[in-house]
């Protein structure tokens, strides 16, 4: 076991904090962090944050102290760190999470307030209603199971344009770009020489997005490869799709939107 945990100088909330850390694994981290008693909240994708009067305790449960600069390095070393911009949260970090992708690659969950990146590859959209707790799931013929409509980016077309257009093609339902908010991204990472079609080697950016309706609306695919159409409430939605490794990032949207 080789956990790590720096000085708490890191100011936050009116309290100072450190971070732990693993260069092995997160699974050893996660359960380090479940023998030492860190909430899950705690987690920040490659770390979780500790309050300076907790250090003490991490350290007596196994915790190596070192400097928060070699513990930077270690993370960077270890290939687990997790890149994220100013008020952006990590939800999960998934060795080849989409299955149906079909290549090796890392799944990147990302909670963010930003425009989603000009360069993301395609979007999803998160649609729901305002007067009440439902929102848009469709069933593709070529995947499984349910998912938010949503698909790549053609080429002159901006994010947010492709995002109306998937939406409009597989519910039959009509969005204003300038309506949608920013919920966060995926970041889908393909191993080196593994690219295939329009998945490219490394990065690939799949932007999420959300619009509330007035009212709910009838919904209706226009296209033959989107075999159904449905609303769900909440909890009908978290038994078709929560064990999808995108789902966290619907659960944020609930509880933040």
């Amino acid at each position: 076991m080789t956990i790590w945990v720096d000085t708490p100088i890191w100011p936050a909330h009116g309290r100072l904090w450190c971070h732990v850390i693993s260069d092995v694994s997160l699974e050893e981290l996660h359960a380090f962090a479940r023998r030492a008693g860190i909430p899950e909240r705690s987690f920040e994708g490659d770390h979780y944050d500790v309050p300076a009067e907790r250090r003490d305790a991490v350290v007596a449960a196994g915790a190596v102290p070192t400097t928060g600069g070699d513990l930077i390095r270690r993370l960077a070393d270890s290939g687990m760190r997790f890149r994220k911009r100013r008020r952006e949260r990590p939800l999960g970090r998934h060795p080849d999470g989409l299955a149906w992708l079909g290549l090796p690659h890392t799944l990147e969950v990302v909670a963010s307030p930003h425009e989603p990146p000009a360069g993301a590859a395609a979007a999803v959209v998160l649609v729901g209603a305002r007067d009440r707790r439902e929102m848009v799931l469709v069933r593709s013929a070529g995947r499984e199971g349910w998912a938010p409509p949503g698909g790549k980016r053609e080429p002159r077309e901006s994010v947010r344009e492709a995002a109306v257009r998937e939406v409009e093609e597989e519910t039959g339902l009509h969005l204003h770009p300038a309506g949608l908010a920013p919920v966060g991204y995926e970041r889908i990472t393909v191993a080196q020489g593994h690219g295939r079609g329009t998945w490219v080697d490394g990065v690939n950016l799949l932007a999420v997005l959300a619009a509330r309706l007035p009212a709910r609306a009838d919904v209706r695919p226009q296209l033959d490869d989107v075999v159904e159409a449905r609303w769900a409430t909440r909890s009908l939605a978290e038994r078709l799709c929560g064990e999808e490794p995108w789902w966290p990032l619907v659960h944020w949207w609930w509880e933040h939107h």
